[in-house]
């Protein structure tokens, strides 16, 4: 009955929409940048025995850096699945793409403005793209944020909007070959719905998570919630879903240390603000610059990182169609850990 009566509330916030042109942010997309991860400047973390690490930690307008990067080096096979993608240089990086023989495809949500004009540019610059069909009756939509390219993939909540570099996020680059071809079945199965052939995966436990089908996100969630002895740090663009609010709060009462921070334009949120400062959970207003969001939905307990696409509510847990990875890989935890330190620090209570 908890999840119901919500319901009403969580439909109004399935969406990340575009920003609109508002006034130049560029100190913000330059902020402190994720420790170690090129997006800042620095080299891809190695392990000792001087190999790449499979997985890497980007932030904020870094992400772009990186997406670039991966479609204009591709060589094989460029993949996305993406709810807004706005962006010129990406649809045109795309075509550049299919120009020099890469596959490359393409799969968009019907209900973003913006995505319907880029399906358009890509049909005239031949890249095969299909459109997500939502049921419009849940009020769904594809909300996943992919890029598979060759041996790689990445996963986070930032959107290919034109203004989404002023907003803070995160995606998580893999290398690591299970995980990218778990992504890459889940692609398929999207293509392939896209193409009115459905063909939903089995539900599975492993370090890639989906939403409709499946909860399992939520799985993955609640589980990583209830294992937490330590710490629980959140960044969450939109935290509705009562389940997981208790969640929170009974981490607090078991002692682990909880930290939220939320995105303070989003009027849902205060609910959720209330409710987990009245239950002693230690909560803050992140302080977005004008035409920002907080747009990231992360979280790490102990040394478990999850993020993705997916809000921390009904829509995002059970409606839409979400994707989310987990990590415990030590430098992406600690660059973190680092990076919400520092957002804690300079925000502000209720």
């Amino acid at each position: 009955m908890a999840r119901f009566a919500f319901l009403l509330l969580t439909f109004c916030t399935m969406a990340c929409s575009a920003l609109p042109a508002f006034q130049s942010v560029a100190p913000f997309a330059q902020a402190a940048q994720v420790a170690g991860a090129p997006g800042a400047g620095g080299a891809t973390p190695t392990s000792g025995s001087g190999r790449p690490e499979p997985v890497t930690l980007w932030q904020d307008a870094g992400i772009f850096r990186l997406v670039a990067g991966l479609i204009g080096s591709a060589r094989t096979r460029v993949l996305v699945e993406m709810y807004e993608l706005g962006r010129q240089d990406l649809t045109a990086a795309l075509g550049a793409a299919r120009a020099r023989g890469v596959a490359v495809r393409v799969i968009t949500d019907p209900t973003v403005k913006a995505s319907r004009r880029s399906t358009g540019v890509l049909d005239g610059l031949g890249v095969p793209e299909r459109v997500y069909p939502v049921d419009d009756v849940r009020h769904q939509i594809d909300h996943v944020k992919l890029l598979i390219t060759d041996g790689e993939a990445v996963v986070g909540g930032m959107n290919w909007g034109a203004h989404s570099q002023r907003n803070h996020d995160y995606a998580l680059e893999t290398r690591a070959p299970g995980e990218v071809e778990r992504l890459v079945r889940i692609f398929d199965q999207d293509w392939e719905r896209a193409g009115g052939h459905p063909a939903p995966l089995a539900v599975a436990r492993s370090q890639i998570a989906q939403t409709a089908p499946g909860e399992e996100i939520r799985a993955m969630l609640e589980g990583a919630l209830g294992d937490a002895r330590q710490r629980v740090l959140a960044e969450v663009y939109t935290l509705t879903d009562p389940e997981t609010i208790a969640g929170l709060a009974a981490a607090h009462r078991r002692g682990v240390l909880v930290r939220v921070l939320l995105d303070p334009n989003q009027p849902y949120n205060r609910h959720a603000f209330a409710m987990l400062s009245s239950s002693g959970v230690e909560v803050r207003w992140y302080p977005i610059p004008k035409g920002a969001l907080l747009h990231a939905k992360i979280g790490l307990f102990d040394g478990q990182l999850v993020l993705g696409s997916a809000n921390w509510t009904l829509s995002g847990l059970d409606v839409n169609h979400e994707l989310d990875i987990e990590t415990r890989d030590p430098h992406a935890v600690a660059a973190f850990g680092s990076r919400f330190d520092s957002d804690w620090a300079k925000s502000g209570g209720g």
